[in-house]
């Protein structure tokens, strides 16, 4: 790296260190009912909206009665896109006058960015409507990062709570994330994109005459920074434009570039120390932390060479710049290796660099990480949950190792516990597997790969594994815009959010039933270097016995047949 990139990476993690403690903190304060210094604008909000809506904010939930409020309140969302799809060409604010979605896609689309993965099989700017843009999916941004944030600030309730089946409310956490964290932070981002040069407007496509060319192109418009705001601060990652980040109306300087990277890590990251605030041990949380930042910056590091060292066959031809394909030159190769780790460390999809254009080696590491469970941050609240459950099998397993007794913050792990864990952390990996396999054997599967053996391979394990694991980013070369992919990827999109997340509550449900039972000397630290090493351990453990054989038939032997010289 030049030392500009070294200043620039080295500026990011700086803040996003400096950002960790308050903002966590912040989030204690909302969640537990404290007063903020958004409190006096926003708590009148807060209370007209219970009114309303005739919530008991008193009237806390079980696992059960708290999982089933979401799930009715995701379909009712689910509902209510899928219907606004099908009829887009008869409301307003369409200047384009784009027609409806086909009932598959529009099925795709409205799963997707219900269970925050934001997959699109379609391009924003001509097939959605700007009130398909705003009302339906810039919404659904909020609502379905909400959601994950409710259910990990539930599992945590669930870990530190003894004695009781309470959890919280789920309307209740929805209201305090949405009013105190998502829309104050996203609409301070909004206003510094459009400050930045990213277009927030409702005027039609402009057409414009090019000097040199001397030709028409046509340039699209609409309300795009308040769209850009909350897809990267939700982890959604549903571009308005068909290139996503990588256009400069939603992207268009180094600095925004940084500001979308901080604002994708910002809540996963806040939320570890949350955790060990909340559990009255905040070395918990950081232990959390630094295992997502290990690997984060093993993945920045791994991408970043592999596309400085680029295509061996095209050095040889003299090109000593690194593999620029398919990468912004106003970003470089540092800051789209950090944007590219970011965006499929957690689950967010966004991207400002065409994966499909990646090293076979570079290309492994987006496709590893969202293979992993993004738990590297993860999305926002899927991501802490999860790790949660990795952290519970290292317990677990870890106590059968060393004959101590399997506890974790003073909370006995049994087999429901484990039971629950499993289902969290396997669901969207054997979901990747079965579906890939079915795609090899399926014609109209087949025919939808741009490019044959190995990196064909690797683009539908990358589309299946970004659908599962409710990502939303995709290598290029795959259409997805046909039946198969619309209907196994909705399964997909399904299965890898909700089972985690009603596994997850049936666990914190089981642990806040539990006593406490004091630390001694047969108890294992969960906050030492030891257990936190051992934890990083198992996730790639569990990542590469579940997904080594397909990443060997994939990029490795792209890689082979590369370095071969074919």
């Amino acid at each position: 790296m030049n030392i500009f990139d070294w200043q620039q990476t080295t500026l990011f993690f700086a803040t996003l260190l400096l950002l960790i403690k308050p903002f966590g903190t912040f989030m204690v304060r909302v969640y537990q009912g404290e007063r903020t210094f958004f409190s006096p604008l926003l708590r009148p909000c807060e209370n007209v909206l219970y009114r309303l809506c005739r919530i008991e904010s008193t009237d806390e939930m079980d696992w059960r009665r708290y999982a089933l409020a979401m799930l009715l309140f995701n379909l009712v969302c689910f509902l209510a896109l899928f219907t606004m799809l099908l009829s887009q060409q008869l409301l307003p604010l369409n200047p384009q006058q784009v027609p409806a979605f086909s009932w598959q896609l529009a099925l795709n689309t409205a799963v997707s960015f219900t269970t925050n993965t934001n997959w699109q099989n379609y391009g924003g700017e001509s097939t959605a409507s700007y009130f398909t843009q705003m009302v339906g999916f810039t919404l659904h941004n909020f609502v379905s990062a909400a959601t994950g944030m409710a259910v990990a600030i539930a599992v945590i309730r669930g870990f530190v709570r003894r004695r009781t089946q309470a959890l919280g409310n789920f309307w209740v956490d929805m209201v305090r994330t949405i009013l105190y964290i998502l829309l104050p932070i996203a609409l301070i981002a909004t206003m510094l994109l459009i400050s930045q040069g990213v277009i927030q407007n409702f005027s039609p496509a402009t057409s414009v005459t090019l000097l040199e060319a001397s030709r028409e192109v046509h340039i699209p418009m609409g309300p795009v920074a308040s769209q850009e705001a909350i897809k990267e601060l939700g982890t959604n990652g549903g571009g308005f434009f068909n290139a996503n980040s990588a256009h400069p109306f939603e992207n268009p300087t180094p600095l925004t570039n940084f500001l979308e990277i901080l604002l994708i890590l910002l809540i996963p990251a806040g939320l570890t120390y949350t955790f060990g605030l909340m559990a009255g041990n905040t070395r918990q949380g950081w232990g959390l932390f630094s295992v997502m930042l290990f690997l984060l910056i093993v993945s920045f590091a791994a991408l970043h060479w592999a596309e400085t060292v680029g295509n061996p066959q095209v050095t040889a031809l003299g090109v000593q710049a690194g593999n620029l394909e398919g990468k912004e030159v106003r970003f470089g190769l540092a800051g789209s290796s950090l944007f590219a780790v970011a965006t499929t460390a957690t689950s967010c999809g966004a991207i400002n660099t065409m994966h499909d254009s990646l090293t076979p080696l570079g290309g492994m590491v987006p496709l590893s990480l969202i293979l992993t469970g993004e738990v590297v941050f993860g999305g926002v609240g899927s991501g802490l949950y999860t790790m949660l459950a990795f952290a519970v099998i290292a317990v677990f397993v870890s106590g059968l190792m060393i004959g101590r007794t399997p506890e974790y913050l003073g909370k006995k792990i049994e087999v429901r516990e484990i039971w629950m864990a499993m289902l969290t952390i396997l669901t969207a990996g054997v979901t990747v597997l079965l579906l890939s396999g079915v795609a090899m054997f399926v014609p109209a599967a087949v025919a939808s790969m741009a490019n044959p053996s190995a990196h064909g391979l690797s683009e539908v394990l990358y589309a299946f594994a970004s659908m599962a694991n409710n990502n939303g980013s995709a290598f290029a070369g795959l259409n997805g815009n046909n039946n198969f992919y619309n209907l196994l990827g909705a399964f997909a999109m399904l299965a890898g959010r909700y089972i985690p997340a009603v596994a997850v509550l049936a666990m914190a449900g089981s642990l806040a039933e539990k006593k406490y039972i004091p630390p001694s000397l047969g108890t294992l630290p969960t906050d030492r270097a030891p257990f936190i090493t051992w934890l990083l351990l198992v996730i790639l453990i569990v990542g590469a016995l579940t997904f080594f054989p397909a990443l060997a038939l994939g990029p490795v032997v792209e890689y082979l047949t590369m370095t071969g010289g074919n």
